[in-house]
C-alpha cells in the first residue's frame, strides 16, 4: 500500500519541556500520538479543554496542566514498560483462543491533530468510540501554523500544475473569512446592545461566537481540526482497517501514523491490521465493494438529475410503531408475552395511552432525564439536504445510522441572514464561487481531493435513521437556543414531522425539552449562565 507523506507542521519545545512531555506522550514530533502515564481524569480534562483552544494537546498540557502533576519522578518512565508480559498474555488469549472480546479491555486516548474536515468524518465513523473535535463555533480560523493558514495541503495536488492555484484559492477563502469576522462583530455589537445584566466577558464571547457562526460557511473542507479519540483496541482495529481501504489518500496515510503510535501502547490488539490474510484482506474487501458499487451507481444514474426536495424529509417510519412502543413500556413490568401486550394496548383509549406514556416517562426535570429502552422499539429515517457545517455537528451522534454522499458544490448554498443584514452578501458570494471553481478544476484529475475545496456553506445530502430514544436525545440537545441556526432548523423540522407526518403524538408527548423558538439570543443566554457559574464557583 502506497502511503503519501503529508506536510505536517512540527511543534517546537525547549529541552526542559521535552523532558516532561516524553513521559506522557508517545512522540513529540508527529500529529498523532497517544497519552500514557496520566490519570484518567487528567486525560479526560485535556480532551474536554481541547475543543475550545487553538493550542495543540502537548502545548495545552504544558501551559495548563503540568503544574498540577508531580513530574519529578523517575525519568525512565516509558510507554513500553510492562508491555512484554502483557503482550505475551494477550497473544495467548487473542491468537490461540480467538477471543476478540479481549481487545475490548484495553483503551487508548489518541490525539489526532492537523486532520482535514474530510478526514475527521472518517475518524468519527465508529459507534463504539468517544470523540471530541475542535470547534468552528468558538475558535477563529484565521490563525496560522508556521505562517500558513490551517488547511490540508495534499502532496499529490501540490505537486501537480494545480498546486499553486490550490494554495492561492484556499488562502483567499481564509483571507475573506478573516476580513468578515471583525465586520460581523461590528454588526452584532451595533444590533445587540450589551445591557446591564451581562458582563463584559460574556458579551464579548457572545459576539465572537455569533460572528464565527455567521461566516464559518466560508471555511473549506480542507480546514484542519484536532480530534481527541478514546477507544478500545477492537474499535481502533476496525477504524484502521477501514481507513487503509479509504479512497482519500490523507486517510490512508493517517492510518499509518495512527497504527505506529497505537502499537506503542496496545500492540497485541492491532497485530492483525497489516497481516496479509487478515486485516489486509478485510481492507481489500471494503475497497473492492466500494469500487464495484461506485461503478454500478455511475452506470445507473449518470444521466439522471435529482428532483427538488425539501431540506428535511421523513421518508420511512413504522405506522404501528407507537403500539409496539407502548407494549414495550409494559413488558418488563408484566408476565405476559409481547404479542399479548400489543393486543391489550390496542384496546386502550387515547387518554389511557397518553397516561401510560406519561407514567413511563415520569417527571423529566431536564433533558438529561431520558426514558428507557422501550423507545428503541420504533425507528425514523430522514433524508436531509443541509449545509456541510451543520452536517458536521449532527454526524457526531453515533447511536444511529448515518450515510452521506460526496461533498460537492452541486446542491448550492444559502447566505446567512446576518451576513445579508451586514451588507456582506457580495463578498460571501464571491468566496463561495471561488470555492466552486477550484472544485471543478480539481475534479477531473483529483476526484477524491476535489472536495477539499468545497466550503462548508454548500449543502450535502445525507440520511439519518434513529430510534425514538436517540431522537429524543438528539432533537432536544440540538434544538437548544445556543445551537447553530442551521442544525436547529433541521432537528426542529424532524420533531414536527414525527408529530404530524408520522402522526406519533405519543412520541411527541415525550419531547418536553425541545425548543422550537428562533433562539436569536440563545448564545447570549448561554454565556450569561456560564458567567453565573463562574461567580458561584
Amino acid at each position: 500500500m502506497k502511503l503519501i507523506l503529508n506536510n505536517y507542521a512540527v511543534e517546537q519545545f525547549t529541552a526542559n519541556e521535552e523532558d516532561v512531555l516524553r513521559r506522557y506522550f508517545t512522540n513529540l514530533d508527529q500529529p498523532v500520538f497517544a497519552l500514557v502515564n496520566l490519570p484518567e481524569v487528567v486525560k479526560g480534562a485535556l480532551f474536554a479543554r481541547y475543543s475550545r483552544t487553538h493550542k495543540s494537546l502537548r502545548r495545552l498540557f504544558l501551559d495548563e496542566f503540568v503544574d498540577d502533576l508531580d513530574v519529578s519522578g523517575d525519568l525512565s518512565i516509558d510507554a513500553t514498560v510492562g508491555l512484554a508480559k502483557a503482550e505475551e498474555l494477550y497473544q495467548r488469549v487473542f491468537v490461540e483462543y480467538g477471543d476478540d472480546s479481549v481487545a475490548q479491555l484495553g483503551g487508548v486516548h489518541l490525539a489526532c491533530e492537523q486532520a482535514s474536515n474530510l478526514l475527521t468524518k472518517v475518524l468519527e465513523w465508529g459507534r463504539l468510540m468517544s470523540y471530541l473535535e475542535q470547534s468552528t463555533r468558538y475558535l477563529s480560523y484565521d490563525t496560522r501554523i508556521e505562517g500558513r493558514y490551517r488547511y490540508h495541503r495534499d502532496p499529490e495536488v501540490l505537486a501537480s500544475p494545480l498546486g499553486t492555484r490550490y494554495v492561492g484559492d484556499l488562502d483567499r477563502l481564509f483571507d475573506t473569512y478573516a476580513e468578515l469576522v471583525p465586520l460581523m462583530q461590528d454588526f452584532y455589537r451595533t444590533n445587540h446592545a450589551q445591557g446591564n445584566d451581562i458582563g463584559d466577558l460574556a458579551y464579548r464571547q457572545t459576539i465572537r461566537a455569533k460572528s464565527f457562526d455567521a461566516v464559518r460557511g466560508l471555511l473549506p473542507a480542507a480546514s484542519l481540526s484536532n480530534v481527541g479519540i478514546y477507544g478500545t483496541g477492537q474499535a481502533y482495529e476496525a477504524l484502521l482497517i477501514r481507513m487503509r481501504s479509504h479512497p482519500l489518500p490523507e486517510a490512508r496515510s493517517y492510518a499509518g501514523l495512527m497504527l505506529s503510535e497505537l502499537r506503542k501502547v496496545i500492540p497485541s490488539f492491532l497485530r492483525r491490521v497489516d497481516i496479509e490474510d487478515r486485516g489486509v484482506a478485510w481492507s481489500k474487501y471494503f475497497e473492492a465493494n466500494r469500487n464495484s458499487m461506485r461503478e454500478l451507481a455511475t452506470q445507473m444514474f449518470a444521466q439522471i438529475d435529482p428532483v427538488p426536495v425539501s431540506e428535511v424529509e421523513l421518508i420511512d417510519w413504522d405506522p404501528d410503531g407507537e403500539r409496539k412502543m407502548l407494549a414495550a413500556m409494559l413488558y418488563p413490568y408484566s408476565h405476559l408475552p409481547e404479542t399479548q401486550l400489543v393486543d391489550l394496548v390496542d384496546n386502550l383509549t387515547s387518554e389511557e395511552r397518553i397516561n401510560l406514556v406519561r407514567q413511563y416517562v415520569g417527571d423529566r426535570g431536564n433533558r438529561r432525564h431520558r426514558p428507557g429502552r422501550a423507545l428503541e422499539r420504533l425507528d425514523y429515517r430522514f433524508d436531509v439536504l443541509g449545509d456541510y457545517g451543520g452536517f458536521r455537528d449532527l454526524q457526531r451522534h453515533r447511536l444511529l445510522t448515518i450515510e452521506w454522499q460526496p461533498l460537492t458544490p452541486d446542491h448550492g448554498y444559502e447566505i446567512p441572514e446576518a451576513v445579508n443584514g451586514a451588507g456582506l452578501a457580495d463578498r460571501y458570494d464571491g468566496a463561495l464561487e471561488r470555492s466552486r471553481a477550484l472544485y471543478e478544476a480539481l475534479l477531473p484529475e483529483f476526484p477524491e481531493q476535489a472536495s477539499y475545496a468545497v466550503s462548508m456553506a454548500y449543502r450535502v445530502r445525507y440520511v439519518m435513521q434513529f430510534n425514538a430514544r436517540e431522537a429524543l436525545h438528539m432533537i432536544e440537545l440540538r434544538s437548544q437556543p445556543q445551537g447553530h441556526p442551521n442544525y436547529r432548523r433541521i432537528v426542529q423540522e424532524m420533531y414536527q414531522q414525527i408529530a404530524t407526518r408520522a402522526g406519533h403524538q405519543a412520541v411527541a408527548e415525550m419531547f418536553t425539552h425541545v425548543d422550537l423558538t428562533e433562539g436569536e439570543d440563545g448564545r447570549l443566554q448561554a454565556e450569561k449562565a456560564l458567567q453565573q457559574r463562574r461567580v458561584t464557583q
